[in-house]
């Protein structure tokens, strides 16, 4: 079993979590079951699955792990993007934790790869 709380990824990842629930802060109310709630849960999901994967036996195993959390990365990337066309965002709002993500999908891919 791996100790998820000593791997960058996953603190990059918590790092992201702080940063994302700053921002949905500046959500207005009717958003609250729409875009705010879809941000948590891809949010959470980013380190959420790199720790359920580390408890997996197997490298596959965790590997897959590490793709749901990619994947849930590009989603939340998305989600920011699309509050920041529809107004809800600024530039200056997005600006720290869009390269955050970024670099989340490039290291956790990397370390998705190293595994297989």
């Amino acid at each position: 079993m791996r100790n998820f709380r000593k791997l960058d990824i996953w603190n990059l990842g918590m790092e992201i979590v702080d940063l994302v629930y700053e921002l949905v802060k500046k959500l207005p109310r009717e958003e609250t079951y729409g875009l705010r709630s879809q941000m948590c849960k891809c949010v959470i999901s980013m380190p959420s699955n790199i720790a359920e994967g580390c408890s997996r036996s197997s490298n596959k195993d965790f590997a897959r792990f590490l793709e749901i959390s990619i994947g849930s990365a590009f989603e939340l990337e998305t989600q920011i993007l699309a509050g920041n066309r529809i107004g809800h965002f600024t530039e200056e709002d997005i600006v720290n934790v869009i390269p955050k993500i970024l670099k989340f999908q490039k290291s956790t891919n990397a370390y998705r790869i190293k595994l297989l």
